[in-house]
């Protein structure tokens, strides 16, 4: 099968843990590498944010980048991007003139509008499109509100994706529930989860040195939603309970720390650590290489995720997948995910007491933490292989392309 993937603002060559990069980059990327594995020819369209990038980038057998001219050639926050979707969907199908694909993936809503106008310029034929969200902007507005920076027409514009697209493959159920309250029909949602590496994130290795007795790691992107402060809040509560000899790392940001001082998160963390007594407790480590990443979670004894809310999130799989417990707010894809009792322990939201209270469980018991770090990895293996997720999407793309007849498009409003 000829895929043509759509990641507007996620390239899979994207270096990760900016503010714009991180999951769908991952996804993307390995859902494409497993793929074009299972024999598929693959090509994921991206912006060109950058003006020295190669138009094709050849990643390997049977898996390529295209970078496409869609507005200035530079990094722009993703919520910048719609102005450029009739661009970027001009690109495309300036492209597919060359070979046109069996299936259209969209990543994303702004991809999935580009892929909908792209789709549908052949009048005697409609390429079939399927649909990934990763994140649904009432969801985003129901706990951002005016935090939430998205285009007003998203509002419209996403639910027309939805409508408009032949198969919608959600991360989990919670996402299916959003969908149906958006009017969408269900009839036409697959579920098929991220994945998880698991040649790279496993539980055999070496791992990190660390400083004290304890340790604490917090992963992912520096902005509020996280729910890091949460994790930083919960320390006092872990001293009052008896566990002093703790440290928490957390990795996410840029590279280089200096310009990490000045990131108006970054600030707000540590001046929150300083002001609660834990700053000697709290180490940011920045952007961590993946490569480096399984060590660092073998060296934990706990990973806290604490969103207010998240899609899915690779997190937590990541480290089960190393066979370390997970700590995780009890809010979208992580009820999944993380298996309460078994595979780590779930918190209500916003909830730093709770936090405390179960890494205090945890940290005073080791033979739980290794119980559940093995059910976790256990759990990692069987259900979230980037090969199983692959086949999983194979199917979603078989049915969009078995129900599209010939000449039908379906685009609601969402002129560009």
């Amino acid at each position: 099968m000829r895929i043509s993937m759509v990641s507007e603002h996620a390239s899979p060559l994207a270096a990760l843990g900016g503010v714009d990069a991180g999951g769908q980059n991952v996804h993307v990327a390995a859902l494409s590498e497993a793929l074009a594995k299972r024999g598929h020819s693959v090509t994921v369209y991206t912006r060109r944010d950058a003006p020295g990038l190669a138009r094709r980038v050849a990643v390997g057998p049977r898996l390529e980048v295209v970078h496409v001219d869609a507005g200035p050639a530079r990094q722009i926050p993703k919520d910048e991007l719609l102005p450029f979707m009739g661009a970027l969907a001009d690109g495309i199908a300036s492209d597919w003139a060359r070979q046109r694909p069996d299936v259209v993936h969209g990543h994303f809503w702004m991809s999935g509008l580009a892929a909908l106008d792209a789709a549908g310029r052949d009048a005697g034929f409609r390429v079939p499109v399927v649909q990934t969200f990763h994140a649904l902007g009432t969801v985003k507005r129901r706990h951002q509100g005016a935090g939430d920076t998205s285009p007003r027409e998203r509002r419209w514009l996403e639910p027309g994706v939805g409508r408009s697209v032949d198969r919608i493959i959600a991360t989990c159920p919670d996402e299916v529930f959003e969908l149906k309250a958006m009017g969408i029909d269900t009839g036409k949602v697959s579920i098929a989860p991220c994945g998880v590496d698991l040649g790279l994130f496993a539980a055999a290795g070496s791992a990190a040195p660390r400083s004290r007795r304890h340790r604490i790691l917090s992963v992912g992107r520096l902005v509020p939603r996280k729910g890091v402060d949460l994790v930083i809040r919960a320390l006092p509560h872990l001293s009052a309970a008896g566990c002093d000899d703790v440290e928490l790392l957390i990795v996410g940001g840029g590279a280089d720390l200096g310009v990490l001082d000045s990131d108006p998160e970054v600030r707000r963390l540590m001046a929150l650590a300083a002001e609660l007594g834990v700053r000697d407790k709290v180490t940011l480590l920045g952007h961590v290489p993946r490569a480096e990443m399984p060590a660092l979670f073998r060296s934990a004894d706990a990973v806290v995720c604490a969103p207010w809310y998240e899609p899915f999130g690779i997190v937590p799989l990541e480290a089960m997948a190393c066979g370390v417990p997970v700590v995780a707010a009890a809010v979208g894809g992580l009820r999944d995910t993380v298996v309460d009792g078994a595979t780590g322990i779930h918190v209500p939201p916003r909830d730093p007491e709770a936090i405390a209270s179960a890494l205090a469980r945890l940290l005073g018991d080791p033979a739980l933490r290794e119980e559940l770090g093995a059910a976790g990895q256990r759990r990692a293996r069987s259900r979230y292989s980037w090969d199983r997720v692959a086949a999983e999407t194979e199917k979603a793309y078989q049915q969009a392309v078995a129900g599209v007849p010939a000449g039908e498009v379906r685009m609601e409003g969402a002129a560009l």
